[in-house]
């Protein structure tokens, strides 16, 4: 069942966050993720919240997700995370089709 990792965020420093954003893209595809949404154009429909750029990953399943969560490859690109953004970071099990 597909997972996907959503992630909300503010960027304080476009050159660490190109940096940051090129390191996280390698390790996704190492581990299985594709891009659903990266960035683009948000409209508020209802409620309160005005989300940053939003982020959407696929993963194949939970555990793919976690173990890219956990991996050294995406380490390499949280070394320069707390300099280019912050977010909120979740992750949320799929439904099969």
């Amino acid at each position: 069942m597909p997972a996907y990792v959503i992630s909300d965020v503010t960027i304080r420093d476009a050159e660490a966050f190109e940096s940051y954003r090129a390191r996280a893209a390698a390790s996704i595809a190492q581990h299985g993720g594709r891009y659903l949404v990266r960035g683009g154009e948000v409209e508020k429909l209802e409620g309160n919240w005005m989300p940053g750029p939003l982020i959407v990953v696929e993963f194949p399943d939970m555990e793919s997700a976690r173990r890219w969560y956990r991996s050294p490859e995406y380490a390499a690109a949280l070394e320069v995370r707390d300099a280019a953004l912050s977010r909120n970071l979740i992750l949320v099990d799929g439904i099969q089709l």
